[in-house]
């Protein structure tokens, strides 16, 4: 059941103060909060919601409000919910008409609405912003006939895969689930796995590989018998319920690619299997892990009209058909001109609506279209201010694939509203500039 907007209230409250009298009205979130149709992103995720069952959610000013202060600043969810209830322009932004002291919700609300709402109302408020981009005149639709795409890899939150220390994990979530369903083991290996693991470590920083590769070939044993124990249980008419099945067919992966660097299926991370191994050559970084996103932007301005997270470690020219779907659906305007760069080889698009230049083409060129290649690079700084201007920092901190693709999206969010809100402050030092221009020409004429 959804909570309906707050309204405004003219009424005076006796021991409370109105925010109205407490924040600068010429405030960017002030100015952006006029901007943003909170109306009608009620309407569009309502969607997500029941109809009279339960008690009523948060209201969507106040959930996606937070959601557009948590991208704005980077914060944590914890850390939002803990800003919200000391800055009077957050609660303004989220709809309040009296300053709160408590939290309305509880922290953990952030991360159901995210569950809510998924990677299409993800998309709705990525929308919004977008549309407040052109109302605020920060883009123009001009600017959005010319665009950028390229990719990058959006690093996941987990340890440097290591075989040793995923078959250990592997094999102590595993006594872990036996032991809750009462399956009995002949050795659980605590002791002998956790010595084991550090000496593999120690001989692998001494560079003793021999040494290093027979520790770790012990752990790998360990972690088979544990395997070995547990289905000879579930053959015996054990019932094996979800959760140790999907452990044992994480632990049979990486028991089989330890020391196997030819193995087919690969485990990066227990708690986020869907993490891919994506080579970038990089010279500082050889390998990331995580999942390829994809982004695009205007090739003038700057500004993100497409984001989506890519899983499979797909081709980049086999993407450009999705992006270009995406950036039309948020744009409702179909680009004509679309730099990429020489990984897009090959995209099969053959629209004579859209020219697409690959990077260092030279025939059929314009001195125009020439000029807008050049630009291409600028969008390698968009995606630094993407990962890196966050508190929470670059990597993406959001459970499974689902997690990715909603992660991929809020960090464009992030970025657009920070555009936004610096066109804002512009457009107002440019007011008082001009107001201060035009006294002093009073005063000189005056004097005069």
């Amino acid at each position: 059941m959804l909570k309906k907007n707050p309204k405004k209230v003219a009424q005076e409250e006796f021991f409370q103060v109105r925010l109205e009298h407490i924040i600068d009205p010429r405030h960017a979130l002030v100015k952006l909060a006029q901007v943003i149709d909170w109306d009608g992103l009620a309407a569009d995720l309502s969607q997500f919601y029941c109809v009279g069952n339960g008690r009523p959610a948060g209201s969507v000013r106040l959930m996606a409000g937070l959601c557009f202060l948590k991208d704005i600043k980077g914060l944590s969810d914890e850390e939002v919910c803990a800003v919200w209830c000391e800055n009077p322009y957050f609660q303004h932004f989220c709809g309040e008409t009296f300053f709160q002291h408590r939290f309305p919700v509880e922290p953990p609300s952030l991360s159901i609405f995210r569950k809510r709402l998924g990677e299409k109302g993800a998309e709705i408020l990525f929308g919004e912003t977008v549309r407040a981009g052109l109302q605020t005149g920060v883009i123009s639709k001009r600017d959005l006939s010319h665009i950028t795409v390229d990719t990058t890899v959006q690093e996941k939150a987990v340890h440097f895969p290591t075989d040793v220390r995923l078959c250990d994990k592997a094999r102590r979530e595993l006594v872990k689930l036996a032991k809750a369903e009462g399956i009995s083991l002949r050795q659980s290996y605590t002791r002998t796995g956790k010595h084991a693991v550090f000496m593999a470590n120690r001989y692998s920083a001494a560079r003793q590989m021999k040494r290093a590769r027979s520790k770790i070939k012990q752990v790998k044993n360990y972690l088979g018998r544990v395997m070995r124990d547990i289905e000879r249980a579930l053959e015996q008419g054990h019932e094996a319920t979800p959760a140790l099945s999907a452990a044992l067919a994480k632990a049979t992966i990486a028991y089989q690619q330890t020391l196997n660097s030819k193995a087919q299926e690969k485990l990066y991370s227990w708690h986020a299997p869907e993490v891919e191994c994506i080579a970038k050559g990089k010279a500082h970084k050889k390998y990331e892990f995580g999942v390829k996103a994809s982004y695009a932007a205007t090739n003038k301005s700057n500004f993100i009209v497409g984001a989506q997270a890519l899983h499979d470690k797909p081709y980049d020219g086999r993407t450009l058909k999705g992006v270009l779907a995406q950036v039309i659906r948020f744009t409702q305007i179909k680009p004509r001109e679309v730099q990429v760069d020489l990984g897009y080889k090959g995209h099969g698009i053959k629209d004579p609506e859209t020219n697409i230049i690959l990077a260092r083409a030279k025939r059929g060129i314009t001195p125009a279209q020439k000029k807008r290649q050049k630009r291409r690079n600028a969008i390698e700084p968009i995606i630094g201010h993407l990962k890196n201007d966050r508190k929470v920092g670059p990597r993406n901190w959001l459970k499974g694939r689902i997690g990715d693709k909603i992660n991929a999206i809020a960090m464009a969010i992030g970025f657009n509203l920070r555009k936004i809100l610096k066109g804002l402050s512009w457009c107002l030092f440019k007011i008082l500039f001009w107001l201060m221009s035009t006294n002093n020409k009073q005063l000189q004429n005056g004097l005069c």
